[in-house]
């Protein structure tokens, strides 16, 4: 089976850092992760993804990681339940986060009016990045090989399966 997960967006608020009660630390967040199409208005929209990550890997994201901060990270889905006070089942998906990386430089952040920490992964103490601006990679971006083409018309007596 086949369970991974890698995304790249904003934290949508300042990671939760807590405690367990054997001492492991575990800190949840939300990732704004934009679609990759615009909206009817031309707008684009974007989807507010849950993630938990533990351990060493929650201290670094609590202590780097700042509402705005772009972030890479890769995990596994993971669902669950409970019973809320009302005795109502909850279901619950999130992302379980095994490694991150910050994206962007505090300075690139500042500049573009986000906050934010620098650049740092799950496993390793902070490190600065180069100041370079980061690529779009969406479909208006001029520099992606596929942004503007046309689709292609196949017939289904070509395809293999």
């Amino acid at each position: 089976m086949i369970n991974n997960v890698t995304l790249v967006g904003r934290l949508t608020r300042d990671p939760e850092l807590r405690t367990t009660g054997t001492g492991t630390a575990v800190a949840t967040f939300s990732l704004a992760v934009n679609r990759r199409f615009k909206n009817a208005a031309g707008e684009r929209e974007a989807d507010f993804i849950n993630c938990v990550i533990w351990r060493q890997g929650a201290e670094n994201l609590a202590a780097w990681g700042k509402k705005g901060a772009l972030v890479g990270v890769v995990g596994s889905i993971q669902t669950r339940s409970y019973d809320n006070n009302q005795g109502q089942k909850v279901y619950v998906t999130e992302v379980v986060v095994d490694n991150f990386q910050m994206l962007e430089s505090r300075a690139q952040r500042e500049q573009n009016g986000t906050a934010g920490g620098g650049n740092y992964s799950a496993a390793s103490r902070p490190t600065p990045q180069t100041q370079q601006a980061a690529p779009n990679f969406g479909p208006d971006d001029p520099t992606n090989p596929f942004g503007g083409a046309t689709p292609m018309d196949i017939s289904d007596d070509d395809l293999p399966f």
